[in-house]
C-alpha cells in the first residue's frame, strides 16, 4: 500500500494532518531524510519529544510506543543505519 500510493495522498490515521502540523511546529528544523541521533536521544531532545508524544494520548493508539527508524532514508534497515526512537 505505502509504495503504490503517492505519499501526498496517503493517510494512515484520521489525525495525520494534525500530527504533521504539530510535528513541524515543534521540530521546525529537524531533518527527516538524514537523522542525527542527538536530535532524538539527548536530554534536550527528550524534553521536546515527551510533551509532543503525550499530546496524542487518546488520539493515537499506542501513542507512546517506540519505532524503528532509519538514520539515512536512502539506506536500508541495517544495524548501523537504524535507531529505536
Amino acid at each position: 500500500l505505502i509504495s503504490s500510493v503517492d505519499p501526498a495522498f496517503l493517510k494512515l490515521t484520521q489525525a495525520d494532518e494534525r500530527i504533521y502540523r504539530e510535528f513541524r511546529g515543534t521540530f521546525r528544523n529537524l531533518r527527516v531524510d538524514v537523522l542525527d541521533p542527538e536530535e532524538l536521544k539527548s536530554e534536550a531532545a527528550k524534553a521536546k519529544w515527551r510533551p509532543f508524544c503525550l499530546s496524542f494520548e487518546g488520539v493515537v493508539e499506542d501513542f507512546n510506543f517506540g519505532t524503528l527508524l532509519r538514520l539515512d532514508s536512502r539506506g536500508g534497515y541495517t544495524e548501523e543505519n537504524s535507531i529505536l526512537g
